[in-house]
This record gives C-alpha cells, structure tokens and sequence, in this order.
C-alpha cells in the first residue's frame, strides 16, 4: 500500500479501522483499571469491616472477663494476638513455610475507653480513625477504632493492583498490535477489491466494453462487481447495436439513393428518354427514401417521449376498417382473403391518425410477407377492461427465436425478400411504439394460419380519461 497521501483509501481504511479499534483498546483499559482499582478498594474494606465486627467481640468478651481495660492496653503483645486472633492471621510460620506478608489493617487499629480516651495505637492515627462501639452488658465499654483503606493502597494490595495494572497494560499493547495489523489487512483487502473496480471503471470510459470484474463471495462488493459486469456487457450490446443500426441505416439509404443516381446519370447520358415512365420510376425512389426518413424521425421522437397524441374517444373497428379497405384491394390482387370480425363497445381513447398508422403497417406486413393463395384474418374483441387486437396471417411462418426480435428496428426474418418486397424493417417497429405510447402492448407470436399472429392490447374507454 501507498501510505505517502493520507487521501488515499487505503490510508483512510487504515487510520478508521486501525485507530477506531485502537480508541476502544484505550478507552477500555482505562475503565477497566478504574473500576477494578475502586471495586478492589471496596472489597477490601468491606472485608475490614466483617473482620472488624469479629474484633469487637472479641474485645466485648475480654472486658466482660476482666472487668476493664487495664490489661489489655498495658499488654501490647497481647493486643497483637488478639488482633490476629480474631483476624484469622498466623501468629508465626511453620518450618519450612513461607512467611506471608501481613495485612496492613494492624497498624490501623486503636482502641477507646467509653470516654473515647485512646488507650492502644497511634496518636497520629486517632484523628481519622473511624469509631465501632464496643458493648458488653447493654451499655457502650469502649471503642474500636480503624482508619480506613485510602484510594492508593500499600503493601500487599499495592503490589497486588500494580501487578493487575501491569498485566491489563500487556493486554491493551497487544489489542493495539493486533488493531494495527487488523486495520492494515482490512485496509489492503477492501482497497484491492475496490482498486479493481477503479481499473474496470476506467476501461470502460476508455471504450473497453471487454472489461470484467471477479466477483469474489456474496458481500456488497461482490454484487457491484457483479453489476459492474451486467453494464459493460450492456454498454458492449449498446455499442454493438449502434454500429449495426449505422451500419443498416446506412444501407437503407443508399440502396434509393444508388437507383436514383442511376437513373439520373442515364437520363443525363441519353440512355434513357425523358418520358412519364422514367419520372414515374425517379418518384418511386423518392418516395421510398422519403418513407424511410419519415419512419426514422417518428422512431427517434418515440424515442425522445416527443412523439405528440391527440386522444380522443375511438372505435378500434372502424380505424381497422378504414385501413383494411385501403389495402384490400393490393390483398385481393396477391390471391389473399381479408376478413375482419367485431364486437361491439371497444371504443379507446386514442389519437385515431396513430392508429391508423399501426393498422396499416400490420396490413402492409402481412399482405407482402403472405404466399398467395393466403388468408389474413382480423378480429377485435372486449377482455374485461380491455380492447384486443387480434390479427393473424397464413404462411410463411416465422420461427420462434425470430418472433421476440420482431419489433427491432430494421430487423428483418429474411433481409433479401424484405428489401425485394420494399419493406425498411420499421414497421412493426414504429407500431410496437405508437402502441406502447397510449398504454398498450404489442406482442408477436405463432399464428394458427401458419404465419405470423400479432395481438393487440389496449385500455378501453369507458367514459373516464385514462392518464
């Protein structure tokens, strides 16, 4: 990892993790040792306490037996014993055995008379101590009193806390190691996967839609790789068929624009005459290229949502009507029998010019692509809230990998009959799109005449606009 510039990732996933972990390492030690010193402290005086009850009755007893203080305070050995005693401390270590250190609550004891006069321990000490009555009798003969325990402890339980300090130290240092070697592996393996993703992005804006990623298990990162291949496999699609609509538009074009060329030069060379058979042929051309820019214009407004609608309340039987009768003429001079069923009420609201425009594209579609003899059978029907379009052709049929691509632009089953038969290969196109445009969906699919089936959907009107 480059660690020289702290705006790098991998140096920010270092500092976050390295030094968040490290911060709850210290903040945790401290609490720890804090509150083990003070619960420490605690235990240990009110254990001084229990012992302390133990003490004074004893020294109840011993006031009871010999009727005062006297003896004990002039017997310091035996104030000592007593202590010890009533303690639970070893008087003197066996042979052989080790001698434990003495707890620090004896030079802390004094004893009182009823009138709080000291008669055992130090004078220093009288001051602070902490008074426990001694009774013997029902009445108070005298006082125990202790200092006790201060925040920093001496002796064995000094010895004791700076041990656990020390030992809580060793656990925090190596919590802080383990932080930083956790922050650096973390750091380096995120930022790895993420510095691929870098790359891959960057090829992709230097047009290299090959570029793809390994997605590595199941996280978040995974799934962005995983992303991150589904588009540039979509941009390498995109940039496929852009080349090949270029490609074919620029077909389109030429073909007209070569036969027009032609017949020009001709004309201009005298090969041919100058006649109403030849002009006849040039507006032919024209017109051809004239319908193909026309088709390209309406596609590229579909395509901007600049594709204008006026709608109003139509019935779908009398657009097909009109346009069945305008070509059924072409249909009955090809040997192909046209019928159209309707049902009632299956009005829409629609812009009727655009749908016009659909049903002579499908009636075109299927009277060049129909052998003769044929049939192209027509029929509209109600399906609960909707208005169908059912339109069916004899053969040839198309096959099924075909029928989902049917509605591509320039897009062709067989491209040298297409073109032999004028066909662009917009139509079915433009018309998927001025259906979609007012709320319907277009679909191809096997017909049962043996050609191809088309069925029309739409929202039927029923007195209410439709948004």
């Amino acid at each position: 990892m480059n660690f020289a510039r702290f705006d790098r990732l991998p140096v920010k996933l270092f500092l976050a993790i390295a030094g968040t972990i490290a911060g709850l390492t210290l903040v945790t030690y401290l609490v720890f040792t804090w509150t083990f010193e003070r619960g420490f402290v605690q235990y240990v005086n009110r254990a001084d306490e229990a012992r302390l009850e133990l003490m004074t009755d004893r020294l109840a007893d011993a006031y009871a037996r010999e009727g005062g203080w006297a003896s004990i305070a002039a017997d310091g050995d035996r104030w000592m014993a007593m202590s010890r005693d009533a303690l639970g401390l070893p008087s003197s270590a066996e042979p052989g055995e080790r001698r434990e250190l003495p707890l620090t609550i004896d030079p802390r004891l004094l004893l009182f008379d009823d009138k709080r006069a000291r008669l055992i321990g130090r004078p220093e000490a009288a001051a602070g101590a902490v008074l426990k009555p001694i009774e013997s009798g029902g009445h108070v003969v005298g006082y125990l009193g202790y200092v006790p325990r201060l925040e920093r402890l001496q002796s064995v339980e000094r010895v004791y806390l700076r041990r656990q300090h020390q030992a809580f130290a060793a656990v925090a240092l190596g919590m802080g190691l383990a932080a930083l070697v956790l922050g650096a592996g973390l750091a380096w393996w995120l930022s790895r996967r993420v510095s691929a993703l870098v790359q891959g992005t960057h090829a992709l804006i230097r047009g290299d839609y090959a570029a793809r990623l390994a997605p590595r298990g199941h996280d978040e990162l995974a799934q962005l790789a995983g992303d991150f291949n589904t588009l540039a496999a979509t941009l390498a699609a995109a940039q496929a068929a852009r080349r090949a609509w270029i490609a074919d538009i620029s077909h389109e074009l030429r073909t007209p624009l070569s036969v027009l060329r032609a017949e020009i030069e001709s004309l201009q060379d005298g090969v041919r005459p100058l006649n109403q058979d030849n002009i006849a042929s040039l507006a032919h051309e024209t017109a051809r290229l004239t319908r193909l820019v026309e088709d390209l214009h309406t596609l590229s407004l579909s395509d901007q949502g600049a594709l204008s609608y006026h709608r109003e309340p139509v019935d779908l039987a009398d657009v097909l009507r009109g346009a069945v009768a305008i070509q059924r003429r072409e249909a009955d001079e090809r040997g192909l029998a046209v019928t159209l069923e309707v049902e009632d009420d299956t009005l829409v609201l629609a812009d009727e010019t655009r749908l016009a425009q659909v049903f002579a594209n499908l009636m075109q579609n299927s009277v060049r692509y129909t052998d003769a003899p044929g049939r192209i059978a027509i029929a509209v029907k109600r399906e609960g809230d909707k208005a169908v379009v059912e339109w069916h052709d004899s053969a040839p049929g198309v096959s099924a990998p075909d029928l989902g691509r049917l509605t591509e632009r320039l897009y062709r089953v067989e491209a040298s009959r297409s073109r032999a038969s004028g066909g662009s290969g917009l139509g079915l196109a433009i018309a998927h799109a001025i259906v979609e445009g007012h709320g319907g969906t277009l679909t191809a699919n096997a017909s049962p005449l043996g050609g191809l089936g088309i069925r029309l959907v739409f929202p039927r009107w029923t007195g209410t606009t439709h948004g």
